[in-house]
């Protein structure tokens, strides 16, 4: 149990930010083609967090070309470069699986002046 343990905690990472629900953020993505290895950067909202620990996960929507994409990013994975804040949101729930039926200025999260 112990190495487990061991394991877990060497494959954390140190340098993540908070990332909150609501937030609009930029997640630098490592994407491999053939031999050659880009970073490529996905930018959305943050509509949910699940789990914890080294299975932590967090869930980024953004609208492309009128369809709305969301891609689910393990927050300990080795694909997953940086995350960086672009804006906090100010939010009062959990989950924003709303944000999915709302189009236009209707799908917009107020900001959080700190």
């Amino acid at each position: 149990m112990d190495a487990l343990r061991l394991i877990s905690e060497s494959s954390l990472k140190k340098d993540i930010p908070v990332i909150n629900i609501g937030d609009t953020v930029k997640v630098h993505v490592k994407i491999k083609e053939g031999d050659k290895q880009r970073i490529q950067v996905f930018e959305g909202t943050v509509i949910a967090k699940k789990h914890g620990g080294i299975n932590e996960t967090f869930t980024v929507r953004r609208i492309s070309h009128g369809c709305g994409v969301e891609r689910v990013f393990p927050v300990h994975s080795p694909v997953v470069d940086k995350v960086d804040i672009v804006r906090s949101g100010r939010v009062r729930r959990a989950k924003l699986y709303y944000l999915r039926s709302r189009v236009g200025k209707a799908a917009k999260v107020k900001e959080r002046i700190r």
